[in-house]
């Protein structure tokens, strides 16, 4: 019987022998019936890639693509059964792949991508309604600290990756502008939303996510943004039902 570790590695590698004491019933060496096992694997692995990943695909091309997600899945098998997990380290590498230097958004496109199939799959955690503030002493709401929605991803980024993945996945044309873009991920109900966030956005509802009280988040987003606008924010959070529990000192 072939040792796993090996097979293991020769199923990903083209390169490497088939693993001694891979047999066929007789006992004769099972070489071709691997190889073909061993392309029907990784051939499974880039498409369930191309699925997880359908923008940048369609940006840089089927071929290109594939030759991309076939290098990943080699140098990163899946160490989950939970395969809509994975392609997580999808940005990293892409980040340090040189032929896909001259496209400098991909990365950022990675982690908006695997933050919609993350949202999509977190827990479903209750919703707390818009009015819930409404019934906090004004004094008070400095001290609440937020626990959002389970779902809450927060990419932000140098580039417009929510115009760019809103022009290549939805039927929306609307120009896209060189400019810096942060997207707030959710899924409070059913379906995933995405959208942009306004200036220090990102910095709040990082904040609030870490366990900040809200005079605190609102501290350091307006320290991260000058143009921060707390009423804004509260309000988007509110609409978005990003708030799953209000904790009060």
């Amino acid at each position: 019987m072939a040792d796993q570790t090996a097979f293991t590695q020769a199923l990903l590698n083209p390169d490497m022998p088939v693993p001694e004491g891979v047999v066929q019933p007789d006992g004769t060496p099972a070489d071709k019936r691997f190889n073909v096992y061993r392309n029907n694997v990784v051939t499974s692995l880039i498409g369930a890639m191309g699925d997880a990943f359908p923008v940048i695909k369609q940006l840089v091309g089927e071929q290109f693509f594939d030759a991309v997600a076939g290098h990943y899945v080699r140098l990163h098998p899946p160490t989950s059964p939970l395969m809509m997990f994975y392609g997580a380290g999808f940005a990293d590498f892409l980040t340090g792949f040189e032929p896909a230097q001259q496209l400098p958004y991909l990365p950022d496109m990675a982690r908006l991508e695997h933050g919609r199939r993350t949202a999509y799959h977190a827990a479903d955690d209750p919703v707390t309604g818009p009015d819930a503030l409404s019934q906090i002493a004004p004094e008070r709401l400095g001290d609440l600290r937020f626990k959002l929605h389970a779902s809450v991803q927060i990419i932000t980024s140098d580039h417009p990756i929510f115009s760019i993945w809103r022009f290549n996945a939805t039927e929306d044309r609307s120009p896209i502008e060189p400019r810096a873009e942060d997207v707030l991920i959710s899924r409070p109900l059913h379906e995933v939303q995405m959208t942009l966030l306004p200036q220090g956005g990102a910095a709040f509802l990082n904040a609030l996510q870490s366990g900040k009280t809200l005079q605190d988040a609102a501290e350091i987003a307006t320290n991260a943004e000058p143009g921060f606008d707390l009423g804004q924010n509260i309000g988007g959070m509110l609409t978005a039902q990003l708030i799953s529990q209000i904790q009060e000192q």
